[in-house]
């Protein structure tokens, strides 16, 4: 199955490329449904960027291996591991939705999104909202649409603010019970996972080792067969247990250089790396810079 890019986003909805997307600060982008035309059927896909939208009218979604049907208003959390599509039941559906790149989340916050239960595997994403609650939703989507567009130099710092305040109040609000079966196996596998995955973080000490470092460790952890981790992670996600861990050491790294004084060696060796060299290649394998790079950004 293909996943979209954050740049095939753009050339579907046919609007302008944003100069400098920046897959290592991250990229957050917001917008009103109706004035964005999607130039051929929305695919059922997975994408490589989340995706937070409020749905007005009648809708189907499918996602992963569920089909959701909502007449009234609806809040949505997509996340790259599983793929989705919707369609539109009723002529010219209204609302807001913003899109935005790990890094974006992760760079100004140490929270990590796959412990969010929207965002986590076999979660539940999709929200009924009273009137008073799309009032709320729809008023930040607002300040975000006015912010995107002001000068204010630190408006990503605002904007992020407003997603960390519309993830709190969507966990506030029950999400929909009523359209979930329960979760795979696979599922099941891939959640103890990316729990386990997550203990290692954040780092906190450049004296920290970190002793988890590869698939057969995790799949020592649980007792299972690599190859059945493999498969699970793999059939869940898209992604092989080895990128996901990568993904995430690559997250942590960026925080480390970003939010501490430590020196580079200190860093490789508080990720588990058993030289500096190995974790210049690795970040800037994930990134497109070095760590010393990234530092001068």
């Amino acid at each position: 199955m293909k996943t979209e890019s954050i740049e095939q986003f753009y050339t579907d909805k046919r609007r302008p490329m944003p100069e400098g997307i920046n897959h290592i600060t991250g990229h957050f982008n917001v917008f009103k449904l109706e004035e964005c035309h999607h130039s051929g059927p929305i695919h059922y896909a997975r994408r490589d960027y989340y995706k937070v939208t409020l749905l007005k009218g009648h809708n189907r979604y499918h996602y992963a291996d569920k089909s959701i049907e909502v007449n009234g208003v609806s809040l949505i959390f997509f996340n790259p591991q599983v793929p989705y599509t919707w369609e539109y039941l009723a002529p010219d559906p209204t609302g807001y939705f913003c899109i935005f790149t790990p890094a974006f989340f992760t760079e100004k916050s140490r929270m990590a999104l796959t412990e969010l239960p929207m965002f986590a595997p076999g979660g539940k994403p999709a929200y009924t909202l009273t009137d008073g609650q799309t009032e709320e939703f729809s008023a930040l989507f607002e300040k975000m649409l006015k912010e995107i567009e002001s000068d204010y130099p630190y408006k990503y710092d605002l904007l992020h603010s407003y997603l960390t305040e519309m993830i709190h109040l969507a966990m506030k609000t029950e999400a929909n019970n009523t359209i979930y079966e329960h979760p795979s196996a696979n599922t099941r596998i891939t959640a103890v996972f990316k729990e386990l995955l997550e203990r290692q973080f954040p780092v906190e000490t450049p004296y920290h080792k970190m002793n988890m470092r590869s698939a057969a460790d995790y799949a020592d952890a649980l007792s299972v067969h690599v190859n059945h981790l493999n498969r699970a992670i793999k059939a869940t996600t898209g992604k092989t247990t080895s990128a996901l861990i990568g993904e995430r050491l690559a997250d942590e790294a960026v925080a480390l250089l970003k939010h501490t004084d430590w020196n580079i060696a200190e860093i490789s060796n508080s990720l588990g790396f058993e030289e500096p060299s190995h974790f210049n290649n690795f970040f800037k394998k994930h990134t497109g810079a070095t760590p010393r790079q990234f530092r001068m950004v």
